[in-house]
């Protein structure tokens, strides 16, 4: 298994930890195998066609509809990875169709650039390259009738900007009715990544939705790994959850199948967050459930998984061990949710991590007929 933003050519094509079924929307830039198209423009309507596998990505139409924003393109497999570059050093790495972020180099004050996103590839039972970990959204929807649905699969709908002052790439997707519409948008600047997120409700009954934006940050080691700024924030203690893109050390992954979403189901999530069995459930039972942090530089050596109630928009996360920190801030979301997989394991490893999210996990956001949410997260680099 590698640890890294660069995957092996020797994969034939990518998938997520956990596939799920998805619709895929058809678009200009896939495939003219799969789609007879004209008058290409860079906004169009999306027609769908329910689909399991991913639809091959017409990378040269990318490359000259949207190049000379400082934007690249390069199909590995069925799949395309976008690169983003600044003059300044600053570099980001996007997958399509999954929306995947797998990486985020930063420029350091020692004058070179360093990795911020912890990204894990291994090969899957069928030859596949799994891909877990960097930042992703994981997304649940429901209508009246508490039909789910989450976007998994995204198009490239437009890129603003230039390599000299920042780089904006909109993504798109939208439920087989065309009644929930969500846009990513990513854009990086000269020390900062921000994914933003809006979702429509276009149906003419109220929408409600959970999720969070889930960044895995790459660290030394848990345990020279601090949080400054935490201290007199509300918690949850929580079972982890699992994702299509999360990363759970194995030990822990192994005692899923036994009581799967129990605690989640518990608080009101349906099954679309995975908890960790009767182990976390005897810790969760056994812990106190609810608190308030009274550490304003709190070490992270120790595994816990809480969700923070009334966190400052903004806080650090410092690691002593690569001499460098990220300030993380939110918009729109009330939650923030942070796992750590403790010191236990190797360092500069596996799960040499700390997993923040922006979220809405404990009180689902209801969207009326016509209503638009738009949330954000952002990683600050300050180490310039």
């Amino acid at each position: 298994m590698a640890y890294s933003s660069l995957f092996s050519p020797n994969f034939t094509h990518f998938s997520s930890a956990r596939p799920i079924s998805h619709h895929l929307y058809y678009h200009p830039y896939l495939s003219s195998t799969s789609l007879q198209y004209n008058n290409i423009r860079k906004e169009l309507s999306l027609p769908y066609v329910a689909s399991v596998p991913y639809q091959p990505i017409n990378v040269d139409y990318l490359e000259g509809e949207f190049s000379g924003h400082g934007v690249t393109f390069e199909g590995i497999g069925d799949n395309c990875v976008a690169k983003m570059g600044l003059d300044n050093g600053s570099t980001a790495t996007l997958m399509l169709p999954s929306g995947l972020i797998t990486s985020y180099k930063a420029p350091m004050w020692h004058g070179s650039t360093v990795e911020l996103l912890h990204t894990s590839v291994s090969e899957g039972d069928d030859g596949e390259a799994v891909i877990q970990g960097g930042v992703s959204l994981a997304l649940n929807y429901e209508d009246d009738n508490e039909v789910p649905w989450s976007p998994s699969t995204w198009v490239l709908r437009g890129i603003r900007g230039n390599s000299k002052d920042s780089i904006k790439v909109e993504l798109i997707s939208r439920d087989t009715d065309n009644m929930v519409e969500t846009r990513h948008i990513v854009t990086l600047g000269e020390d900062i990544l921000t994914s933003e997120i809006s979702v429509t409700n276009s149906n003419s009954s109220p929408l409600q939705w959970t999720g969070s934006i889930i960044s895995h940050l790459t660290v030394s080691s848990p345990e020279a790994t601090y949080a400054l700024g935490l201290e007199g924030s509300n918690f949850h203690n929580v079972p982890p959850f699992l994702s299509n893109f999360g990363i759970i050390p194995s030990d822990l992954d192994e005692e899923n199948d036994s009581e799967i979403g129990q605690l989640w189901k518990q608080m009101g999530l349906k099954g679309f967050f995975s908890g960790l069995g009767q182990k976390n459930k005897k810790n969760a039972s056994e812990e106190e459930m609810e608190g308030e942090e009274d550490d304003g530089y709190k070490q992270l050596n120790e595994q816990m998984c809480r969700i923070y109630t009334c966190a400052p928009r903004f806080f650090t996360l410092i690691d002593r061990g690569r001499r460098n920190s990220v300030v993380v801030g939110r918009d729109g979301f009330d939650e923030v949710y942070m796992y750590s997989p403790g010191s236990s394991h190797e360092i500069y490893g596996e799960y040499s991590f700390i997993c923040v999210g922006q979220s809405t996990l404990l009180k689902p956001i209801m969207l009326g007929p016509g209503e638009v949410w738009r949330g954000s997260q952002h990683l600050h680099n300050p180490n310039m």
